[in-house]
């Protein structure tokens, strides 16, 4: 059941998730670099391929940061319709050891 607090006490890992994408958009950038420089355009073509897979995730990331925080209902709204009266309710199985 909800408490209510969810929009206040909710942490958004967005931030750290941009940072980290830039970690890594960095040493994809520098490996693609290295590996072209050294003759291995297969490493290079995988360093590429990430950087590519990285640079959308950090739009996506950015996306989400530009969209701000959204509707969170109060503590009267249920998560969930209530269950239905007429159905028993659910027990899982025992299992037994042979």
């Amino acid at each position: 059941m909800r408490t209510g607090s969810e929009p206040t006490t909710a942490r958004s890992a967005l931030r750290l998730r941009f940072w980290l994408s830039l970690w890594g958009l960095i040493w994809a950038i520098f490996g693609t670099t290295a590996f072209a420089l050294v003759g291995r355009p297969g490493w290079a073509a995988a360093c590429g391929v990430l950087c590519l897979v990285v640079a959308v995730d950090m739009t996506m990331i950015l996306r989400h940061i530009h969209q701000g925080a959204h509707y969170q209902p109060g503590p009267d709204v249920p998560p969930y319709p209530p269950p239905d009266s007429r159905l028993p309710p659910y027990r899982p199985r025992q299992h037994r050891l042979p």
